[in-house]
């Protein structure tokens, strides 16, 4: 590896770039294993929801503690499902943050509520509770936490602030499964949790979202709603004295997860701590490259949480340098090396300054963030070579367009 600061010119300035491969910034790792259990389901005479999603649920409530799992098609419905589950009406609000994907918000303003941004903590990008404080009102329903990059957020601030004011919680888990709290895992603390087994995340079913809780009335309210508002599936009634006969009791919708994806899922969950050791090797190996750099400021471990490494976010001081980050982008791609951001704030999209009036300075932490921030690859399947070559790659641009 190049030593900080005589790195050498960049591919997008002329010279050879790093990788001869692209390197993805993230992808699922298949086995044979998981290959021979969806297979199973296929050539079973039950390949929709039945005995497989059932089992995939009991083994996730296992490992993260809670009473109940409740698995749908993905974290999305997931998200959705919690909401309507609670019952949300038009003039309810929400108050999550900006930074994220924009499903966290879309899940409350479905629903016919409001999504109220609070601006995040500039050290771990974790919503503030010091302003979610500050945009309680009398219409406020619920929190939505997100934990940003599977490092969990302030919990005990938020279930007090949700406790003081009779609020919800619903957890946005997408990054965060295998991630603990003072020793709690992320999906008991709490009303709802929600997590994602999308293709890039710690496990993946394809699609897929779970959801945990320990209100027993509200597992039966989300298993109702994820299909048509009939509180048995075709499964659930396949051994009852009528299976041909059900009853719609509520407007339900149709989010249930498949046996195929459960199959996937289970397989996976197999190896989540093997995914979760490696995660943590190539973050170990990216924090000793990048701690000396005066440019890059790598992620900070939770001083007592266990993050679940979902993603790997380094910020750069753009003082120290005469290019912008998008720039740094463009050249960490120009040597094979997929850069990603996660995420331009909600409010900065169209749709939601068009219809909620929101502005550039509204909330100024998330912007700064936005403005420097880069996710590096970051995924099991990298070897230390592939690491090693992301490193190589930064410390190349940087020490080129240092000031």
């Amino acid at each position: 590896m190049p030593p900080n600061g005589n790195t050498g010119v960049p591919a997008i300035e002329g010279g050879a770039p790093v990788r001869s491969e692209p390197l993805p910034y993230a992808t699922q790792w298949i086995t044979d294993e998981d290959v021979r259990e969806v297979t199973n389901v296929l050539r079973s005479s039950w390949i929709t929801s039945g005995p497989v999603v059932q089992r995939f649920e009991n083994e996730f409530a296992a490992l993260t503690g809670a009473a109940h799992a409740v698995a749908v098609y993905s974290c999305t419905h997931a998200l959705h499902l919690c909401f309507a589950a609670l019952d949300l009406e038009p003039g309810d609000e929400v108050i999550t943050t900006p930074l994220t994907f924009v499903a966290t918000a879309f899940a409350v303003t479905h629903n016919g509520a409001r999504a109220v941004f609070a601006d995040v903590r500039e050290d771990d990008f974790n919503l503030d509770p010091a302003r979610v404080a500050e945009k309680l009102t009398p219409r406020t329903r619920a929190l939505l936490p997100m934990h940003y990059g599977g490092a969990p957020c302030e919990m005990d601030e938020l279930m007090r602030i949700a406790a003081e004011n009779r609020l919800f919680v619903v957890e946005d888990a997408a990054h965060a499964l295998g991630a603990s709290y003072k020793g709690r895992r992320i999906g008991t603390l709490g009303d709802l949790t929600c997590f994602s087994f999308h293709a890039v995340k710690n496990v993946t079913s394809g699609e897929g979202g779970m959801i945990t809780t320990d209100d027993e009335p509200l597992r039966r309210r989300l298993v109702s709603l994820r299909f048509f508002g009939i509180p048995a599936d075709a499964w659930a009634r396949a051994g009852s004295e009528r299976p041909w006969h059900y009853e719609v009791r509520e407007h339900g919708f149709k989010c249930n997860m498949m046996d195929i994806q459960a199959a996937l899922g289970l397989s996976q969950l197999k190896r989540l701590d093997d995914f979760l050791r490696r995660r943590r090797e190539i973050c170990a190996l990216y924090d000793a490259a990048f701690a000396a750099d005066e440019t890059l400021i790598p992620p900070r471990a939770p001083a007592h949480s266990e993050s679940a490494r979902h993603l790997y976010v380094v910020r750069i001081r753009p003082e120290t340098l005469k290019v912008d980050r998008d720039r740094v982008l463009r050249a960490l791609r120009a040597e094979n090396v997929a850069a990603n951001v996660h995420y331009l704030p909600l409010h900065l999209h169209p749709w939601f300054r068009e219809t909620f009036g929101f502005k550039r300075g509204d909330f100024p932490v998330a912007e700064k963030l936005y403005d420097t921030i880069v996710t590096l690859p970051l995924f099991p399947r990298m070897t230390d070579d592939d690491a090693r070559s992301v490193v190589e790659a930064l410390l190349r641009i940087v020490g080129y367009y240092r000031r």
